[in-house]
């Protein structure tokens, strides 16, 4: 067993409606020094809520914040920092269209799973 940390992405069309869409997740495992991220945007569900970006440019911004967490942002300094600082980071609380969820955490045989059932339960 293993622990993990895992955080959930979220699209907020307008930080001070305080209102949020989940869209994705990102989850860390310290031991094997893992960082895993992935997201789904629902355009209709999306499209319910008021907010200043077009879809295009929500794609844009969580496209740049997944690849900064899989460390293929070559122009965003985060994108070098090691995985646990990229995590701390992308998890930090954030007065932005992209933010996460505070952190939670478990313990997992198999990381890639247990990815995979968050991903349905809270995002799909």
């Amino acid at each position: 067993m293993v622990v993990y940390e895992y955080s959930i992405i979220r699209f907020v069309p307008k930080v001070e409606r305080g209102e949020f869409i989940n869209i994705g997740i990102l989850l860390f495992c310290k031991e094997k020094r893992k960082l895993l991220a992935d997201f789904y945007l629902n355009e209709q569900k999306i499209n319910l809520f008021e907010s200043d970006l077009d879809f295009e440019d929500i794609i844009s911004h969580v496209q740049s914040f997944i690849a900064i967490a899989k460390a293929t942002a070559s122009n965003n300094p985060v994108s070098s920092f090691d995985v646990a600082e990229r995590f701390r980071w992308l998890a930090a609380t954030k007065s932005s269209c992209i933010q996460t969820s505070a952190t939670h955490c478990g313990l997992t045989h198999d990381l890639d799973k247990t990815f995979e059932k968050l991903f349905q339960q809270l995002v799909l």
